[in-house]
């Protein structure tokens, strides 16, 4: 069973960064074989693609809305994605998701439904 622990979340003002977490976690779990992105979802809202990248961290794609600001990496001998937001906006404001999926393609998978373990999340409050 795999788990994914996020943390960094928390309050920040307008224009303000900061840089999430995401620790996975398993039983003969080979973090290096999966495809690790983060989703967010606001009050009333669907949940939204944030960013994905790749098993081997060579590369990421972004949704529009955070291209520029938000940039992800990955330690795979610590197990960890990070997402790092700066140029924060009161509309990012959101419970971020972090995502694992076991693919070592480079095809950017978007959509939640691929993704096999998910963790429960970090608040986000952007205050204007």
């Amino acid at each position: 069973q795999v788990q994914l622990v996020e943390s960094g979340g928390g309050l920040v003002q307008t224009g303000g960064s900061l840089r999430l977490s995401c620790a996975a976690s398993g039983r003969s779990f080979s973090f290096s074989m999966y495809t690790m992105a983060w989703f967010r979802q606001a009050p009333g809202k669907e949940r939204e693609f944030v960013g994905v990248i790749t098993s081997s961290g060579g590369s990421g794609y972004y949704a529009d809305s955070v291209k520029g600001r938000f940039t992800l990496s990955r330690d795979n001998a610590k197990n960890t994605v990070y997402l790092q937001m700066n140029s924060l906006k009161p509309e990012d404001t959101a419970i971020y998701y972090c995502a694992a999926d076991r693919y070592t393609g480079t095809y950017y998978r978007t959509q939640p439904r691929v993704y096999e373990h998910w963790g429960q999340g970090t608040q986000v409050t952007v205050s204007s």
